[in-house]
């Protein structure tokens, strides 16, 4: 992608964005990127995502991209919100710091409430700390720093997965019990941790890989799973593939090689190629559970958090995934559509329905 001006009107134009915003300070290091997709149901919500980015319009590209998901899990799941994405450009081990993270609550302040920044990849909820010291447009904050916060947001993700599962399996197998089903999670951090113990509670046949050793065969250990080596995750048979680190796993040539009959899991943009892919899973009769619905658990506490509602109204909306979820099966089948273009449907039929009383 070329960086001319035409090029992101055009990117922005193709997906439906409203806003690109870049902030750089130089003196304290920062170089920031705030995307806003659509803001028809409410204001913009979106992650602090940090990566070393190796060029300005990947970083572009990532933030459009986890904004116009952010759009569509708010829609789908029944919230009023908006899609946002801020993107700091850099290595969240080496570079982050107090004063850098705050430069970026400031750039937020100056939007107006128009972003609201929650956690992502290469952030913590000490980082957002950092932020809401110079804007209250924050959520997924410990409770300790805000009375109504949510604190840590994993669980919640989790018991999304964990409903979205379930809905897969009384689809296919017409009852939703996990016991003695052979799961498969892919990337054990905070996520997929919590999945594997509520997984194991109800007797599911559990196997865990991870790109570091260490962490796979400590948290197999301690759940009694069995460990699957990364690179070996598609050699085997599984009733349910659960992605729990990062997108892009599901993609063309994955796909034809899958022997699983459902795709469940927390990662962001699992599908890579997401028509090409969605395709071929429809194709093979593979069951895929778009992740943006399924793992927006996260979405509804930080939602929960803004309006001051408690964890009884977080964990009751959250329950609600399972039969989303249905809709988007029973959607899918009645048109022969991947379960990827029934959810879009479903979520775009809501913001347009939205903007008839907007306007």
């Amino acid at each position: 992608m070329s960086t001319s001006q035409n090029s992101i009107f055009e990117l922005m134009s193709q997906s439906g964005h409203q806003n690109l915003f870049f902030c750089n300070d130089e003196l304290v290091g920062l170089k920031a990127i705030v995307a806003i997709h659509d803001t028809t149901l409410g204001p913009a919500i979106g992650g602090v995502r940090m990566l070393p980015y190796e060029t300005t319009e990947e970083a572009i590209e990532d933030a459009l991209r986890l904004s116009k998901a952010i759009t569509y899990k708010s829609a789908i799941t029944g919230l009023n919100l908006g899609g946002g994405s801020a993107v700091i450009i850099g290595n969240s081990r080496l570079d982050k710091s107090e004063v850098l993270l705050r430069r970026l609550g400031q750039f937020i302040e100056g939007l107006n409430g128009n972003f609201i920044a929650s956690l992502d990849v290469g952030t913590t909820q000490r980082d957002l700390e950092y932020i809401y010291t110079e804007t209250e447009h924050v959520a997924g904050l410990p409770k300790a720093i805000h009375g109504s916060g949510v604190g840590d947001t994993s669980i919640f993700a989790a018991q999304g997965v964990y409903f979205g599962i379930k809905a897969c399996l009384k689809e296919l197998y017409g009852s939703e019990s996990v016991a003695g089903k052979k799961v498969i999670v892919h990337g054990v951090g905070s996520v997929g941790e919590r999945l594997i113990a509520m997984l194991r509670e109800e007797n599911a046949r559990v196997y865990v890989s991870d790109i570091t050793e260490e962490k796979m065969l400590k948290v197999a250990a301690k759940y009694k799973a069995e460990p699957i080596p990364y690179n070996e995750v598609f050699d085997h048979e599984f009733d349910v593939y659960s992605p729990c680190a990062l997108g892009g796993t599901v993609n063309p040539e994955s796909a034809q090689k899958m022997q699983c009959k459902i795709i469940a899991g927390s990662a962001n943009n699992q599908l890579k190629d997401e028509v090409m892919t969605s395709t071929i899973l429809h194709e093979r009769g593979i069951l895929y559970a778009p992740d943006y619905l399924i793992n927006a658990g996260a979405l509804i506490s930080c939602y929960s958090e803004i309006q001051n509602y408690g964890v009884d109204h977080t964990e009751f909306v959250i329950k609600n995934i399972y039969n989303a979820t249905r809709d988007v099966l029973k959607k899918s089948k009645e048109e022969n559509i991947s379960t990827f273009e029934a959810a879009n449907r479903i979520a775009e039929k809501r913001i347009q329905d939205i903007k008839k009383i907007k306007r």
